[in-house]
């Protein structure tokens, strides 16, 4: 009797080791509704640069990221576009750039025009490119992508911190 017993533990042991264990569903994050592209258009120089933005959707964020291979951080994204669409060098820092700029209401908000939030708790923090339609493109944060969002999304227009032009 106590043989089978024994017998019956270790069976009990092994079949407990081999049992996969029971995994709780991990909450996955919610998809986001993509940012329609279309309805987009401009001439001279803000075509130029919203061709060279929409160029660098789903590229890599990289904090103090300066161009595409290595990937872009916020402001870093504005001066490559600038640079490179119509040869305006502008700093990597999204608070100095706000500082070179004209303020534009945001009904006024032409493609290629900058758009500065608050983020971080100090102004100018964070900035993106205007590009029509109440859209903007912007390098969010560490592990995410280059995209477009609405200016009127609830998170970004709590911190609309303002625009400027760079266009006379």
């Amino acid at each position: 009797m106590k043989r089978r017993a024994a017998l019956f533990a270790l069976a009990a042991t092994l079949a407990a080791c081999t049992t996969a264990p029971v995994r709780k569903p991990t909450a996955r994050p919610r998809p986001r509704a993509p940012v329609a592209l279309s309805n987009l258009s401009a001439d001279g120089a803000g075509r130029e640069i919203l061709m060279y933005t929409l160029g660098l959707l789903d590229l890599d964020y990289k904090f103090g990221g300066a161009n595409p291979e290595a990937g872009l951080d916020c402001s870093g994204m504005v001066a490559y576009i600038y640079q490179n669409a119509v040869g305006v060098k502008l700093p990597h820092n999204a608070a100095q750039i706000a500082r070179l700029g004209r303020p534009v209401g945001i009904d006024e908000l032409r493609v290629g025009d900058l758009v500065f939030f608050n983020t971080l708790g100090r102004p100018f923090s964070h900035m993106g490119l205007f590009i029509g339609d109440g859209k903007f493109v912007h390098a969010p944060r560490s592990n995410s992508t280059i995209r477009a969002e609405y200016l009127s999304n609830p998170y970004f227009a709590a911190r609309y911190e303002g625009a400027r032009t760079l266009f006379g």
